[in-house]
């Protein structure tokens, strides 16, 4: 079962660091670094809360759905890390939360 931590303080689907949208979705087809990765789930707090006040009630998202091809952890397009790292700085957008765990094949 993945876990997703998560340092993104403004998604709104982090609740005391850990990720609680139903999946995620990791970007970076071709990637050859972290920040070539992104979370195409991250939506900011400010804007969305009241759409994503019912996050997934089965507890922490466990669903990695990864077009990184170049990762070592994707297998057929879903990530099978024990467990990621999102992070990013002052995010506005998603292209600025990235998966930290990224690791080039």
């Amino acid at each position: 079962m993945n876990k997703i931590n998560c340092s993104v303080n403004n998604c709104s689907h982090n609740s005391t660091g850990v990720c609680y949208a139903n999946r995620i979705n990791v970007g970076g087809e071709g990637a050859s670094n972290a920040n070539e990765t992104c979370c195409g789930s991250f939506l900011d707090k400010q804007h969305y809360s009241t759409l994503t006040n019912n996050t997934n009630t089965d507890g922490p998202c466990d669903c990695i759905v990864c077009s990184a091809e170049t990762c070592t952890y994707n297998n057929n397009k879903l990530c099978n890390a024990d467990n990621i790292q999102v992070s990013g700085n002052d995010v506005r957008l998603y292209t600025e939360a990235i998966c930290s765990t990224f690791k080039t094949k």
